[in-house]
């Protein structure tokens, strides 16, 4: 048995997986959006203490440590099956493209938006818990500062280009956990993606949005206006980038295959 799918097979478990998600109840999905949202939290407090640790003895390098520690929080979403915007841009699209059902493209919009709302609402309750004061270790929060004003302070256009490559990275994880075999597989490509996602560092919209909420509650430079804009300026990268690059690239290469 080979150890990899072929194309035109990951596009029909791919458009099996849209078609489940695509019909999940508005309670199944509000509840693995809000899911999604604070398990993701669990990755960038995990970079925030490493980071934190190891910078006095390791100066930049912590950074590296710092990515290598987030990388953590994406296994727990693939394995608990949490919904997670631009991680659910391949299958659903898969799924109206193999179909050609009418509606199809409601149920997208529906997903997506209440996706990235129950995202971000799930992430900002944890945030917000982790705020209070001795909630985190000590140093935790200035590294956390560090990563919410390096957001806040980059130009528009390099915030567009990386939230691009950010949403091509998570949707294409999604497409891999589709090809891969087993969950050891699953689990390995899901931290990888998350540790690149934070080397770069790319953007995504949900990440860089609750980063910056811990800014914002822990009193770095960060504004109500800094989030609004990187929010609209990541979700139009990422769906360039997940949609675009990814998301029809393959979808092309499984009918050519086929």
């Amino acid at each position: 048995m080979p150890d990899t799918l072929k194309p035109a097979e990951i596009f029909e478990k791919s458009a099996e997986e849209g078609e489940r998600r695509l019909d999940q109840s508005t309670l199944e999905l509000l509840s693995t959006g809000f899911i999604a949202g604070f398990t993701i939290v669990f990755g960038i407090i995990a970079l925030g203490i490493v980071e934190a640790l190891a910078r006095p003895s390791l100066g930049e390098l912590s950074k590296l440590l710092g990515a290598l520690a987030f990388g953590v929080g994406l296994p727990f979403l693939i394995l608990g099956r949490a919904e997670l915007f631009s991680e659910n841009f391949f299958d659903p699209i898969a799924a109206a493209l193999k179909s050609k059902v009418a509606g199809r493209t409601w149920k997208i919009f529906r997903l997506w938006v209440l996706t990235l709302l129950l995202n971000l609402i799930g992430g900002g309750v944890l945030v917000l818990v982790l705020s209070v004061d001795g909630a985190l270790p000590s140093g935790a929060h200035e590294a956390l500062n560090g990563v919410a004003e390096d957001i806040a302070d980059r130009t528009p256009l390099a915030t567009l280009m990386r939230a691009v490559v950010g949403g091509a990275l998570v949707a294409l994880l999604s497409f891999m956990v589709i090809a891969s075999r087993d969950s050891t597989g699953r689990i390995l490509l899901a931290y990888v993606t998350g540790v690149l996602l934070t080397l770069g560092p790319f953007e995504h919209v949900v990440v860089s949005v609750l980063h910056l909420g811990f800014g914002l509650a822990f009193g770095a430079s960060v504004d109500i206006l800094d989030i609004g804009e990187v929010a609209a300026i990541a979700i139009v990268g990422n769906l360039l980038g997940g949609v675009g690059l990814v998301t029809l690239s393959h979808a092309a290469q499984a009918e050519g295959a086929g």
